[in-house]
């Protein structure tokens, strides 16, 4: 919960209530990007895990365009930007 911004949502304890909060998430902060919504049992979380965090850019096409280097000193935000630009425009 993020009481400060008004952002108050219980834990969901299914997909259509996960569903609902993304959708909220997404709207709230204005994405244009397609947003992955994961399953209960969070196997895309659990496929790309990677400790510490790394930051991805999947295409359309379901294969890794960009992975970061472990996060959060290997984070590259210019080029993170950059491969996300270069999806958004392909």
């Amino acid at each position: 919960m993020n009481i400060d911004q008004k952002v108050i949502f219980s834990q969901p304890t299914t997909v259509n209530e996960r569903a609902e909060v993304a959708e909220a998430c997404v709207l709230s902060l204005d994405l244009a990007m397609p947003t992955l919504l994961d399953d209960m049992t969070n196997q895309v979380d659990t496929a790309y895990v990677a400790l510490p965090e790394r930051l991805y850019v999947i295409g359309r096409d379901g294969v890794i365009t960009y992975r970061s280097e472990m996060g959060p000193w290997g984070f590259d935000v210019d080029a993170f930007e950059a491969a996300l630009r270069e999806q958004i425009s392909g």
